[in-house]
């Protein structure tokens, strides 16, 4: 889970996993997926790549109530 609030943090954090061997990424939400979470979400996609998973957790949360 990532945690940081601004976009160039979040893309530190995800590259830092990154080359660790993550692929896979949850963003938390801290604007209730407002632009700040798309500015994030954002950031942490780039940062994580083509091969990788990225999710807001918000709506991680209501696919997974969906189920």
């Amino acid at each position: 889970m990532i945690t940081a609030k601004r976009p160039d943090a979040v893309a530190r954090e995800v590259e830092r996993l990154a080359r660790k061997g993550q692929t896979r990424f949850t963003i938390s939400a801290i604007d209730h997926g407002g632009m700040l979470d798309q500015e994030r979400l954002g950031a942490a996609r780039y940062a994580a790549g083509l091969q990788s998973t990225v999710e807001l957790e918000a709506l991680t949360a209501a696919a997974a109530a969906a189920r």
